[in-house]
């Protein structure tokens, strides 16, 4: 039975091929040439996303950030960085961007009664 797709199993198997470097394995080849070519192909992939997106061409713009996530993730895993940092990063800008919502709506609605 095929394991269904999730972000965080495509973490944890990044983490294995990280620390066992099974051969002929891309992503073996990604930690082997270390940093520097994982962050060139971070860059590589945000040119593309931007190129398809421009282009709005709606499969090719998937595709493409569907190759930066997934080399974005490897970065992750180089800098010792989890999902859970991620998330834990963007749930707080969620409440940050709520609250200045309402500072705003109640900063607009007294700025109306003068």
């Amino acid at each position: 039975m095929e394991q269904q797709f999730s972000c965080q199993g495509l973490y944890e198997l990044l983490e294995e091929r990280k620390a066992e470097r099974p051969a002929g394995s891309y992503t073996t080849y990604l930690f082997e040439k270390g940093l520097d070519k994982i962050l060139k192909k971070v860059g590589e992939e945000c040119t593309e996303v931007i190129i398809a997106a421009k282009g709005r061409d709606h499969r090719e713009t998937v595709y493409e950030i569907a190759d930066l996530t997934y080399h974005v993730m490897v970065l992750m895993v180089e800098a010792g960085i989890s999902l859970d940092e991620v998330e834990a990063e963007l749930a707080s800008r969620h409440v940050i961007d709520h609250k200045v919502k309402q500072e705003k709506m109640a900063s607009d609605c007294m700025e109306g009664e003068g």
